[in-house]
């Protein structure tokens, strides 16, 4: 988690009840707003899957596992 991320939830931790959950929803709209089918990738996880794909990742769909021999 990023420091500005754990500064944040410090400050939620702050606040009434009734304030986090309003603060919650408002961020929620926030998130919705910006990737309303949660497709984007942070820039870890964008990290991560260029790493996977340079490193000889295969997708799972593109083995014939019926003939794992041709793979040898």
């Amino acid at each position: 988690m990023s420091t500005q991320a754990q500064q944040i939830a410090a400050m939620l931790d702050m606040l009434p009840e009734q304030e986090r959950n309003l603060a919650f929803e408002m961020l929620k709209r926030i998130i919705l707003a910006w990737d309303p089918d949660y497709t984007k990738l942070t820039p870890s996880e964008a990290a991560a899957l260029e790493e996977a794909e340079e490193s000889g990742y295969v997708d799972a769909d593109e083995i014939d596992w019926d003939n794992l021999a041709k793979y040898e």
